[in-house]
């Protein structure tokens, strides 16, 4: 587990090699658009506590606009190296749905050890459409409750599906004092970051604050 200390002496080790990142970070600012460095993801994910079974080995990279992720996974007791370029498309945030639209490019599977289960044998024979990763997991026989649309190269996700947070009442509370305001216009990568570009709604400020004024 990465305490609050540790994050900050990265931080502030990361400005001091790149003293640069404060003017950038002003000047998106200001374009309400926020960036994180693929290279603190890459420190980030290197370093945190997973699960046994999580995935391992993961490298995050770019491909404007999309994020590049490979990771080591085993999938009904096949052990693979997993890769694609993923592009968010769509973020719809409410008190009633958190969807996030994803595009899934340039997929590959590849097997990190001999097998001979039915996933290994799909990979080898190259009976995989992996131009259109949505096909597959729409027919998964026990497709996550979160995964509320697939088809051809995309993937959209609701969060809230997820029983952990549609439960959480602080979330939703949050979600219905700063979605009528404030959403996520797009979410998207250059070379070396990850930009998180908001967008501001003046309309919806009477329906924050009620439900300010509902929660306390």
């Amino acid at each position: 587990m990465l305490d609050a200390r540790t994050l900050l002496n990265a931080a502030v080790d990361y400005v001091r090699r790149n003293p640069d990142e404060i003017v950038k970070a002003v000047l998106n600012a200001t374009a309400l658009r926020f960036g994180v460095p693929i290279a603190a993801l890459r420190w980030l994910s290197s370093r945190a506590s997973l699960p046994k079974r999580a995935p391992r080995d993961i490298d995050i990279g770019s491909a404007p606009p999309a994020l590049r992720l490979s990771l080591s996974v085993e999938a009904m007791g096949t052990p693979l190296r997993a890769s694609a370029a993923i592009r968010v498309d769509e973020i719809d945030l409410s008190p009633d749905a958190m969807r996030v639209g994803l595009r899934l490019s340039d997929v590959k599977l590849a097997l990190l050890a001999d097998s001979e289960t039915a996933v290994a044998t799909l990979i080898k024979s190259g009976a995989l459409d992996l131009s259109k990763p949505g096909n597959l997991v729409k027919y998964l026989p026990k497709r996550p409750p979160a995964i509320v649309e697939a088809n051809d190269d995309r993937i959209v996700v609701d969060l809230l599906k997820v029983p952990a947070l549609s439960g959480n009442g602080r979330l939703r509370r949050a979600l219905a004092i700063v979605t009528p305001v404030i959403g996520i216009r797009a979410v998207e990568t250059d070379r070396d970051h990850l930009y998180v570009a908001l967008r501001t709604s003046p309309k919806g400020l009477p329906q924050a604050l009620a439900a300010i004024r509902a929660a306390f």
